[in-house]
């Protein structure tokens, strides 16, 4: 009859602890590097019980998982006139219109930005999406009169929101639109020219208080009439050296919006 090897209950035990142990070390360390690979600032600003509740919750594989690059940053572009009702906006005598050059313009805005990896939802003017639209900016185009209104009527304007919570991003955004437009088109800015149409744009009004929004009007249809149609490709560069110059907070000097 053979002798059953004999075993150490203390031995056994001990193995058993240090096994336990280093489960919770590797547990923890597991824990640890999961929050730093997902890290952000944006966690500042984040209940941490709500992000821990988050991590902990079992999940379905694929669904919570954390991931190491950012999401795709959204922006708005909306389309001045752009299925307004029949309303084209300034139509010129040779039946040029405001709505054909806006979508131009706003479209290949939109390639050149999703060209860069941004999400970008291009909005009708009325877009029902406008209301309590969330996203890192909201920007409107549109263009001024074919008519001869005198012979400096050339040049581009812009307004900011004064429905924005934050004022400092507001100013930003206008700032940086000012400066890389101007530089990449040349055209003056027409301070004189503000009306409330753009001071009190609709869509101001309709999109939530987060996020920061401008209008431009990018030229006059009459005297810049060949950079508008023309050169378009010129007109939208101008538009997006704007909109990454306030999405990558690149250096501009801040000129407070009228």
């Amino acid at each position: 009859m053979t002798t059953p090897a004999f075993r150490n209950p203390s031995r056994s035990n001990g193995g058993s602890h240090t096994g336990r142990i280093l489960q919770t070390v590797f547990s923890v360390a597991f824990l640890v590097a999961t929050l730093f690979t997902g890290f952000s600032p944006r966690m500042f600003s984040v209940n941490f019980g709500t992000i821990f509740s988050g991590i902990l919750t079992p999940q379905p594989d694929g669904v919570g998982a954390v991931s190491t690059t950012q999401k795709p940053v959204r922006i708005g572009i909306v389309s001045g006139h752009w299925a307004n009702g029949g309303d084209p906006g300034a139509v010129c005598p040779d039946g040029t219109n405001e709505h054909d050059i806006n979508l131009a313009i706003a479209s290949l805005v939109r390639q050149k930005l999703e060209a860069r990896g941004y999400n970008i939802d291009l909005l009708q003017e009325f877009d029902p999406r406008l209301d309590g639209y969330q996203a890192a900016l909201l920007l409107s185009i549109h263009n001024d009169t074919c008519d001869v209104i005198d012979a400096e009527a050339t040049g581009f304007k812009l307004a900011s929101s004064s429905y924005s919570r934050d004022k400092n991003l507001t100013d930003r955004l206008f700032a940086c639109l000012y400066d890389r437009y101007a530089r990449a088109t040349g055209l003056p800015f027409r301070s004189g020219n503000i009306t409330v149409n753009m001071t009190d744009y609709h869509a101001f009004r309709a999109i939530d208080s987060s996020t920061p929004a401008a209008i431009i009007e990018t030229g006059f249809l009459n005297l810049d009439r060949s950079l508008l149609v023309d050169h378009s490709d010129v007109v939208a560069d101008g538009v997006v050296a704007g909109v990454l110059c306030f999405v990558r907070s690149e250096s501009v000097e801040l000129i407070p919006a009228p």
